[in-house]
């Protein structure tokens, strides 16, 4: 009908924190280097400084959220599909790692720009904090799984730190992945592999189990 104005559809505000992590990565890849400080940063990025305390308190607690929103768009990804709640444990756990680690390509320039060269497996780095918590909560639930389909076996003190070894692994591929030049991280693909099927065998039932059993069962009808 003429006349009538065509109403348009109001766009979608920018999320403001998305907007200072957004910022912040494009600044260390351009820099080479975290801002010098708050208010420099938030004058070049032109908003009002109590913008920024209103989602984060330091450009550590960005560099935690960035860290954490890769992970939790992981756990999404692979939870989301149909066929994962046919897995076995084993099959989720590579399933999180290829995922994990296709994700982490789409920031590879700034992974590689911010992570310190050399990472010691041992000690969790402050970025990965948050990850850490939320990684092990899901692996505590893929170790539940695991032990009712006797996937892993329970043992004494050992099965209490489970978590703790596979919360290593993923600093080793993590680490195994920035180092990798292969095609395709191809060589990234065979270490999660190889190391997630040797984690399955050595906490599952094994040789060593039926030594020990046999053995209470000697003593038990001596």
């Amino acid at each position: 009908m003429e006349g009538t104005a065509v109403k348009k559809k109001p766009r979608a505000k920018a999320n403001p924190a998305q907007k200072i992590k957004d910022a912040y990565i494009e600044y260390v890849l351009e820099n080479g280097a975290k801002p010098a400080s708050i208010f420099k940063f938030v004058k070049e990025l032109k908003v009002k400084e109590e913008l920024f305390y209103d989602h984060f308190n330091s450009f550590e607690n960005i560099e935690k959220e960035i860290w954490s929103d890769m992970f939790e768009s992981t756990v999404q990804s692979i939870t989301s599909e149909e066929v994962y709640g046919d897995y076995s444990a084993r099959e989720k756990l590579l399933a999180f790692f290829y995922t994990w680690i296709e994700n982490l390509k789409s920031n590879r320039s700034y992974i590689l720009q911010s992570v310190p060269k050399k990472m010691r497996p041992e000690i969790t780095p402050y970025y990965l904090e948050r990850v850490r918590h939320g990684f092990k909560d899901w692996v505590a639930d893929l170790l539940l799984e695991a032990k009712e389909t006797e996937e892993v076996t329970t043992r004494p003190v050992i099965s209490d730190r489970y978590d703790d070894a596979i919360w290593l692994q993923f600093l080793f591929i993590l680490g195994f992945w920035m180092k990798d030049d292969s095609k395709s991280f191809e060589k990234t693909d065979a270490a999660i592999e190889k190391s997630v099927n040797l984690a399955f065998d050595l906490m599952g039932r094994g040789p060593l189990d039926a030594m020990v059993d046999f053995g209470k069962f000697l003593f038990q009808n001596r």
